[in-house]
Parts: structure tokens; sequence; C-alpha cells
């Protein structure tokens, strides 16, 4: 059978959607196919978003107002033995370090702008297209289907989400504390006078139990006393959310399917195609890297060359797993260094924060990187 479609997405979330607004918009006829799901509970999660997401979510009409979007004017990390580092955008030249951005928001703005986009058909079965493009998440059953590897490491870790309102108000800083292997966010959300923060904390599976399971007394005192008072009494204003983190990536990102199963090419996007830990606040931004890389790549091919062409996807692929083996490979080095138990591990670096907030220029890249700026 022919395929009817230029493009078909697997998977509905943020990069999916995102995605197949961006080809709609060049013109390209688009499927889009999430598979059916249960019900979900409220979703407490929250991303931090950088400049270049940001542009690609205004190019759509889809950046959320200010009360969903937080600017964050400063950064504050504290190590477990003095260490500390700190960003501040007024000295980066940039107008925020980045956007803390409200999920539900998010996916809401992008459900309707969808459905008002001509161009994309939401589909009940996966498509038959020129170019499938896998989406899914990291349990993605497509990718599983393909055959792709996906190399898999546990950081014998969980992320708890949850959101609290604080005393006092956030101030726009982003907090971050590390203490004895665990690693706690503090995320400035409700608009730059605010004082609702998204809490991402990682701790052991034990801990992570122990505290969804608490009463929400003995939860907001641990995590006040976790964060070391910094914004004085805390509230809990949602359910408590718990996931398993590890860093991961598939060996390909693209191919062709074998010719009895589909016609046309694949490739892979978003979590289906890496993950990372959340500690460098980084995953959706790569995922929507990815995102305009591959409509660069379509947008730009010459008029003679399918999107389906090797060459093109490939292409692709190359310049994703670049990125991810920088930006990934960074927070995955940090995990492992302040998971690292022995007390002259502490000491180190804990002396390596206070010397990379005192080196002026390697300070300045690294935090322009994370900004998406040019360096």
């Amino acid at each position: 059978m022919a395929s009817t479609y230029d493009i078909g997405i697997r998977g509905a979330g943020i990069v999916g959607r995102t995605l197949a607004l961006h080809l709609a918009a060049k013109r390209l006829r688009v499927a889009l196919y999430a598979a059916p799901s249960t019900p979900a509970e409220s979703d407490v999660r929250a991303y931090a978003l950088n400049q270049p997401a940001r542009a690609l979510l205004e190019g759509v009409r889809c950046w959320p107002d200010a009360a969903q979007a937080t600017p964050v004017l400063r950064m504050e990390v504290h190590g477990d033995n003095g260490g500390e580092v700190a960003f501040d955008a007024a000295l980066q030249g940039g107008e925020a370090l980045n956007w803390i951005v409200d999920v539900p928001a998010l996916e809401a703005q992008l459900a309707e702008a969808v459905r008002f986009q001509p161009l994309i058909e939401m589909v009940d079965t996966p498509p038959l297209a020129t170019l499938t493009v896998v989406c899914e998440g990291r349990a993605s059953r497509t990718r599983e289907e393909l055959g792709v590897d996906f190399d898999v490491t546990a950081y014998g870790q969980w992320a708890l989400a949850a959101r609290v309102t604080c005393a006092q108000p956030h101030g726009q800083v982003a907090r971050q504390w590390f203490s004895h292997g665990e690693i706690l966010a503090f995320l400035p959300m409700g608009g730059p006078g605010g004082n609702l923060c998204a809490v991402v904390w990682s701790v052991s599976p034990d801990r992570a139990t122990a505290l969804q399971a608490a009463s929400d007394m003995e939860f907001t005192d641990a995590l006040q006393a976790a964060s070391h008072d910094a914004l004085g009494a805390v509230t809990l204003e949602s359910a408590r959310k718990v996931w398993p983190l590890q860093h991961a990536l598939a060996r390909r990102w693209s191919g062709q399917f074998a010719p009895s199963s589909a016609p046309g090419a694949w490739v892979l996007a978003g979590d289906a195609a890496h993950n990372v830990h959340p500690l460098a606040g980084q995953g959706l931004n790569l995922g929507l890297g990815d995102v305009a890389e591959l409509v660069r790549v379509l947008d730009t091919r010459p008029y003679w060359r399918s999107v389906a062409d090797p060459k093109l996807l490939r292409s692709y692929e190359r310049a994703r797993k670049a990125d991810f083996a920088l930006v990934g490979g960074t927070g995955d080095a940090l995990q492992q260094l302040f998971s690292h138990p022995h007390a002259a591990a502490a000491s180190l670096r804990n002396w390596g924060m206070n010397g990379f907030n005192a080196s002026g220029l390697l300070k300045h890249w690294v935090a322009r990187r994370a900004m998406g700026a040019p360096s």
C-alpha cells in the first residue's frame, strides 16, 4: 500500500507535536499517532527550557504566558562540603538563563495548535508514511520492533517531583543542592513574583519510596531540611511522582523499514533516542534540538531528494549524536562525581566547584552553552 503522508510521527508528546507543527508549516503532510493510554494523574513536572527551545516553540506560537514560563535570572548550586557555583543571566548577556515551563500548560497549547493545523491528521493506528519519526519516549515500542539496541545505564536513583509553595518568594532563582549522593532542585514557577517551586529530588529508590509514602508534613519537613530552609517553610501543593533515572542512547537513530513491514525510512527523536539525568535540566532541550535539526535537514534538502533519503537522515543522526555526547556526557560525569561516597571525592568536587566558580572564561562558556547561546 502506498503511503499517504510525507511524515508519520509516532508519539504525541511535546517533541512529537512540536515537530508536527513545524513540518506542517513547511507544507508537508503529517500524520500524528499516539498509542492509547490510561488517564494520567495531574502532571507535576516542569522543564527548564533554553533560548533555542523557546524560539522553536514561539515559531509555532506555543510559548506559554508569563505565569507558566518563569524566567530564571540566577542559579545557585551548593555542594556537600562548602562548594558553590552561581550563574547570573545579566553577567552572561542574556534575558534569562532559562525558563521554567509548566508541562500541562505547554502540552495544552501544542494540542490546540495541532487541532487547527489542516496538514496534520491525528490517526488511530501507526500511519504509513514516506518518513516515520519515532518519539514515543524512553519505553518506545517501535524502537524495540525495529531491533534498535538501547544502551542503558541505570543510576540507582529515582527522581521525585512535586510542587510546593514557599514562605518566601523565589526571586527567579533556581536552587540546587548536592548532598550525600542526593540532588535536590527548587525551580521557580508562577511568574517573576511567585513563591511556587517545582521540586525535583534525585534519591535512592528506597528513599524515594519512603518520601512518596510519607505524610505531607513528614515530606515537607524532610524537604525543608534538605533545602537548608532557603525559602522558609514549604507547603505541598501537588501529588508526588517518582520514576527511575538512567543514562541511555540508541545505537542507531535512522534506517530503512524492511520491505515486508512498511515503506520508507525511520528516525528516532527525543527520549526514544536518548535519556539524561535531570540534574542539568537538559532533557527536553535535547529533544527539541532533535526537532530543530530534523526540520532544518528536511527543509533545506535539494528538491530532488526524498524526505526518506538516507544521506539526509544520517546527517541528522551525526549532528544530534555529537550534541548528546557533549551535553549528556557532562551531566553523566557530574552525577557520577557527586554520587561517589569517598571523603576524598567530596573534597575534590567541592574544591573543583569553587575553582570553577572563579574561572571566568570557562564558567562563561559553560553558562552560554547551557543557555543555547553562542559562546
